[in-house]
């Protein structure tokens, strides 16, 4: 089934108006006094981790790091005596990386996507960001090579320090731009701090420091909760704990402030109300699709025994029915659930069912039920909702089904429920916004006794979620593609996502240290970056 990003083609025909409709610009001649006020812009450093590279539409690239939030910053601290910014820039705007002249198979290290529109929907593929390079509706296509390699060193001391994928604790961490921690498993090292560590033994917040900035800027603490979201909250990739949260932040803060530089410092923003988690509907399942509208006739009848057991267990609520007449939830399993694997399975032996086949039905389902609206998928599970799951056919036929009857159970999100990485129950959700609470408690006081400029990033962008933010001309919102603030992986700002933020902090900086730095415009950052580049 092609579920991947259909309900994105109804902003197809309005949607590019109102994101690149940057004509009739205003443009005001009055004659302002740039000041500094008590801020020394002379030696900028940005310390932080993708937010601060410039990472957009899934990927680290030049024309991406060029409208940075730091170097956006950067190009407005120059008015006011500012100096030279340097970035350690990608070889090209594919984005991604090689290791050892071999692309990285990590899902975070590939080429940045961009927003594919099929011009003939009856296909195979559907409209959507795809990585650079793959032309969907080409049965012959291979993916653009990065032209990054991860072990080459460039030099160090760049003004900015922002380390994609970085937490808190990453900052502090002597060998995490060591090469040789690339090649184990799980990775000791960073590949785009490899490139910019001054030695193999160097941290990040040292590399920073030893720059000695008279000013900084510092976003970090985004992939100590938003690691546990992508991944659907299985742990894989847990939240940073209160305690080594606050000695990091506090560390953190305490060596930029220590020969006396100034700065401006951003809080965590709620990763649950970003388009990644909330543009896949938990009810995609849409009837009007052959290949699966077709099947809901044999889908409900075989689910029909498993309600009853579900009844007779007295949790009608997990029953699984899927309608004819509007699109049905996906079918997950939910973690939290009491798993009821095992009284399945006795139920359904002590009406006669084949004691193999009522074990497997035991097995899958003893904690599936329907999605409902308070669950949050992952942007990623697009791509494989109503796809038949590999593993699960490698699991049912060594249970003894035939890979025919194992190909049946095995469709994700219909017959086979979805795994956890790729839903955020609202038990998990419970635990990011707990996290992220305690986390901007712990930057707030941190900032306050710093004395630093501040942006509340967690509440700019929750308005531009709930109410769209005004930025200029333009409106700004977290739809994803077409909102003009998020880039293509549902995540990350775009060029204006960025730009606008950086207004939000020069208003605080010109605030906290009575400079007077003007703000960029809006029409200057495009929402979306052409596909091929000169």
């Amino acid at each position: 089934m092609n579920t991947q990003y259909k309900w994105l083609l109804l902003f197809l025909i309005f949607g590019c108006i109102a994101c690149e409709s940057d004509d009739n610009t205003t443009d005001t001649s009055e004659e302002i006094v740039i000041t500094s006020g008590n801020a020394d812009f002379s030696k900028y450093v940005a310390v932080g981790n993708s937010l601060t590279a410039g990472f957009t539409d899934g990927a680290l690239f030049i024309a991406g790091q060029e409208n940075s939030l730091p170097n956006i910053l950067a190009k407005q601290f120059a008015l006011a005596g500012g100096g030279e910014f340097t970035q350690p820039l990608m070889s090209d705007n594919t984005g991604g990386f090689l290791f050892g002249g071999i692309p990285m198979d990590d899902g975070s290290f590939g080429p940045r996507l961009y927003f594919y529109s099929d011009p003939n929907p009856d296909d195979d593929f559907d409209s959507g960001p795809y990585p650079l390079g793959i032309v969907p509706d080409m049965l012959d296509f291979s993916p653009e090579l990065p032209g990054t390699e991860a072990t080459i060193n460039i030099g160090s001391s760049f003004n900015n320090m922002g380390v994609p994928g970085a937490k808190s604790f990453h900052l502090l961490a002597e060998g995490y731009g060591n090469a040789a921690g690339l090649a184990v498993e799980p990775p000791l090292a960073n590949p785009y701090f490899v490139r910019m560590a001054s030695s193999p033994t160097a941290s990040v917040i040292g590399d920073a420091t030893n720059q000695n900035p008279t000013f900084f800027s510092l976003w970090i603490g985004n992939n100590d909760v938003l690691g546990y979201a992508t991944t659907g909250g299985d742990d894989t990739d847990p939240i940073t704990d209160e305690a080594t949260f606050t000695l990091s932040y506090n560390s953190i803060v305490a060596s930029l402030i220590s020969e006396g530089a100034k700065g401006v410092a951003f809080n965590i923003p709620d990763v649950t109300s970003i388009p990644h988690f909330t543009t896949v509907p938990y009810a995609p399942l849409d009837p009007t699709n052959p290949s699966f509208g077709s099947q809901i006739p044999t889908l409900n009848e075989n689910f029909a025994g498993l309600n009853l057991v579900f009844a007779a267990l007295n949790v009608p609520e997990r029953s699984i029915t899927f309608a004819t007449d509007a699109a049905s939830p996906v079918v997950i399993k939910d973690e939290s659930l009491t798993d009821l694997s095992g009284d399945i399975t006795t139920t359904l032996i002590n009406i006669g069912v084949d004691p193999g086949q009522a074990t497997i039905t035991g097995i899958l389902y003893g904690q599936a039920r329907p999605a409902n609206e308070n669950d949050l998928l992952v942007l990623p599970s697009s791509s494989i909702i109503g796809e038949v799951n590999p593993d699960a056919i490698t699991m049912l036929t060594g249970l003894g089904l035939s890979l025919e009857e194992a190909g049946l159970l095995s469709v994700n999100g219909v017959t086979y429920p979805l795994e956890d990485k790729w839903v955020l129950i609202p038990s998990e959700q419970e635990e990011i916004t707990n996290a992220t609470t305690s986390f901007n408690t712990i930057i707030d006081a941190a900032v306050k006794e710093a004395g630093l400029a501040f942006v509340d990033a967690n509440a700019i962008l929750k308005e531009a979620s709930e109410n769209g933010a005004q930025f200029d001309e333009f409106l700004l919102q977290d739809d994803l593609v077409f909102g003009g603030a998020f880039s293509l992986d549902g995540i990350h700002l775009t060029a204006r996502g960025y730009a606008f933020i950086a207004n939000k902090a020069i208003d605080e900086i010109n605030n906290t240290y009575g400079s007077n730095i003007p703000l960029v415009k809006a029409a200057d950052y495009s929402v979306f970056y052409p596909i091929a580049f000169p």
